[in-house]
């Protein structure tokens, strides 16, 4: 079935949903190519067979964020075996968004995330792109088994609070042949910083064969000073291009926006990271910057094979460690740990 209008497509497309959800095995929904106006939307099971959301054409967000009435977009909940594929786009229209991002914690209404996942299992998010959100592009939340792959990710420098993927309480995640641009991490994770009480631990995280050019941070694992703690482990970087990045290697246990935090040391336990073959140039002085707390300095930190060049021809690039002390294999440019 197919769903084609000049207006907002919001009840079209949920009629076609609730169709596609009844069909016998599996069901899908097409969007055929061209460019459509969609209003929010809830797509939600569980149902017994398997869907399809087949995007070719773009759908186009609500321009202003107080038309959402929520803080997300397009919202996939209680969905196993989905598959969002199509070759089409996700445009959150999000540049008048971005002047009101300023404001800080005087925004009361939330900015809208593009998509968001939740409790979707087994399921694949392959040939889509998302444009310029209003906030997150991907949210993915409880959910398992989830597979992005050929994903794209498009909005500028300047587009706040943006980051590409956001992960939270989530396992079996897997992001392979994909391009993130955006104004915000490229791929976040949230739960396991301290920020707050009775978070979940984080764990068995891998990154691998990846380029990060232009970037203010390359690998980094932020934590907040005091609040609450938690573990944090197992996590592994490897494989990894730098092209121009401010800091591409960075624990930071003293993490503090707006320096509005209590500066006593982080009580989170941070334990098992390597970073492994690493490459490429730094754009500030300090490639390497490891901050670990003072009450629970990190444990088994590894260094290996890391080349990191300066680009400034003044001076060569340098590591600080601060309250540990990691173990280096094999060569370790610049030196300084």
């Amino acid at each position: 079935m197919e769903v084609n209008s000049i207006l907002d497509i919001a009840t079209a497309l949920l009629s076609a949903w609730k169709e596609g959800c009844v069909a016998a095995g599996s069901g899908k929904v097409v969007v055929p190519k061209g460019k459509y106006f969609l209003g929010v939307v809830d797509l939600i099971g569980p149902y017994k067979g398997a869907m399809h959301l087949q995007v070719e054409g773009t759908l186009v967000a609500l321009a202003k964020a107080s038309q959402h009435r929520k803080n997300s977009w397009v919202t996939l909940r209680y969905l196993d075996r989905l598959t969002v594929s199509g070759g089409g786009a996700f445009d959150g229209q999000g540049e008048i968004a971005w002047e009101r991002a300023h404001c800080g914690d005087r925004c009361k209404t939330p900015l809208p995330i593009n998509l968001r996942f939740a409790f979707v299992t087994n399921s694949i998010v392959e040939d889509v792109t998302s444009i310029d959100s209003k906030q997150f592009h991907i949210n993915l939340l409880r959910s398992k088994n989830v597979t992005l792959q050929q994903f794209s990710v498009k909005a500028p420098g300047h587009s706040l609070n943006t980051d590409g993927i956001h992960i939270g309480r989530s396992k079996g995640i897997n992001i392979i042949n994909s391009n993130i641009v955006t104004g915000d991490y490229c791929i976040s994770i949230g739960q396991g910083s301290g920020q707050y009480e009775k978070e979940e631990p984080m764990s068995g995280i891998y990154v691998k064969n990846c380029t990060i050019y232009h970037t203010d941070n390359g690998m980094r694992i932020k934590t907040w000073p005091a609040l609450y703690g938690v573990i944090v482990s197992n996590i592994h970087f490897e494989g990894i291009v730098m092209q121009n990045v401010s800091n591409p290697i960075i624990i930071d246990q003293m993490y503090c926006p707006r320096n509005l935090c209590n500066r006593k040391p982080s009580t989170v336990q941070i334990s098992d990271v390597s970073f492994k073959n690493i490459r490429g140039s730094s754009r500030t002085p300090t490639a390497v910057q490891i901050t670990c707390s003072s009450s629970v300095p990190c444990k088994d930190i590894v260094l290996s094979n890391v080349n990191l060049k300066y680009t400034e021809c003044k001076g060569s690039a340098k590591s600080i460690c601060t309250n540990f002390k990691p173990r280096i294999i094999g060569k370790l440019i610049p030196g300084g740990c």
